[in-house]
């Protein structure tokens, strides 16, 4: 009686989540939840009657996958209903995992979705594995968009899928397969394939360029690797057993136990995340100018200090035309200095009704507002280093 409690508190939980990452998308909550509460039972009771017994050529493992008899299996996958009913499954679990990020730092997020991604790789195989690509690609767009649909960004996705299941599927499962699938997906996938599909989008969807070389986002994929090695190792030596149970082909757990190879391998991926995202914490701090998260009155203070230090400097300047704007400003990291660049101008008020209060508009603006207004002349840029805390006491440890 108690499993069947169990099971009930499950399913609940698995629909509330369903809800919740629908509720996040200004979805319906109730509507997901009881569709979830509603569809779960009846895959699950598909998948109860679907053959789970396994024959000897379902055992069959592969040591690499440039064979004919590898690809033959991974394309008879397609026609097993309980595969099927598996890879619909993950298709679900990957649409909503898609939505459920773990932060790591500024502006860096492991996203869960590549465990589902994996998990499915490996029993689906190759060829199952990317139609379930396609269809979680064009599903998660149309479901919970975050932006234009672009068909080529489907490649991607496929792209992903196939390397882990070249590395996973049908084999025996060793610590240097988890790390290798994820590396190359991190640099073969996110930086060599999906940079010239993001300038194409770029380009004909938003009207903008897209670096080639885009730091932020190497940063992100090569710091990220690491822990996301490190997660596959944790989750998948619990999850091989029942997966075995269940009369998937899978390996079983030992090449991943805690043996102390392993250990060291853990320990060694668990340090070189931490390591890589605290020179990432450290890059983006210090090439993140604090200008672009000014308030408004925030803005016009350091706008007024800086143009005050710019006419002490410069004394054939005006005070009453003379408008000092902050392009940027970089801080560097255990260090009180930030370096200032500042566009110096000279406004004409001529003809304002307020001439005091348009000059103070005029010095509360952006550097792109500043660079539109007619009112203003660039004069020069000046390169200020400030060694207190007075313009940022933010920064103050």
């Amino acid at each position: 009686m108690e499993n069947y409690w169990i099971a009930i508190a499950g399913l609940l939980f698995w629909s509330a989540l369903t809800g919740l990452i629908a509720l996040k998308r200004n979805k319906n909550f109730w509507f997901y939840f009881m569709m979830s509460l509603v569809f779960t039972p009846l895959i699950m009771m598909i998948f109860a009657l679907c053959d789970l017994k396994k024959d000897a050529e379902n055992s069959r493992f592969y040591s690499h996958p440039f064979s004919v008899a590898y690809w033959r299996q991974a394309a008879r996958e397609i026609t097993s209903v309980r595969m099927l009913v598996f890879a619909a499954m993950m298709v679900a679990l990957r649409i909503i995992f898609k939505q459920i990020s773990i932060p790591i730092g500024p502006n860096l997020r492991i996203n869960t979705a590549f465990i589902i991604n994996a998990l499915g790789a490996m029993v689906m195989g190759p060829v199952l594995s990317l139609l379930c690509a396609a269809v979680t690609d064009t599903l998660g767009a149309f479901l919970f968009p975050q932006g234009p649909y672009f068909f080529p960004f489907i490649f991607v996705e496929m792209a992903g899928s196939l390397i882990f299941a070249l590395f996973l599927y049908r084999t025996k499962l060793k610590p240097w397969r988890l790390i290798a699938s994820r590396f190359c997906i991190c640099f073969l996938v996110n930086i060599v394939i999906n940079t010239p599909i993001m300038m194409i989008y770029y380009e004909m969807v938003l009207g903008k360029a897209y670096p080639v070389l885009n730091l932020p986002r190497i940063a992100k994929n090569l710091v990220a690797f690491p822990l996301e090695a490190l997660v596959l190792m944790l989750v998948f030596r619990p999850l091989l057993p029942a997966l075995r149970r269940m009369g998937f082909a899978v390996d079983a757990p030992d090449g991943i136990r805690p043996t102390k190879k392993t250990v060291a391998v853990a320990v060694a991926l668990a340090l070189l995340g931490g390591v890589a995202v605290g020179g990432y914490v450290w890059y983006d701090y210090e090439n993140t100018s604090l200008s672009a998260s000014y308030t408004a009155e925030q803005r016009l203070s350091r706008n007024e200090a800086l143009g005050r230090i710019v006419l002490e400097r410069h004394p054939e300047l005006r005070e009453e035309e003379t408008v000092c704007v902050i392009e940027s400003a970089y801080p560097r990291a255990f260090s009180p200095e930030v370096t200032y660049h500042v566009a110096v101008y000279r406004a004409d008020l001529t003809g304002a009704e307020d001439p005091a209060a348009l000059l103070t508009e005029l010095r509360g603006l952006s550097k792109s507002k500043a660079a539109a207004r007619s009112e203003l002349t660039r004069l020069f840029d000046e390169d200020l280093v400030l060694t207190e805390y007075g313009l940022e006491p933010e920064k103050r440890p």
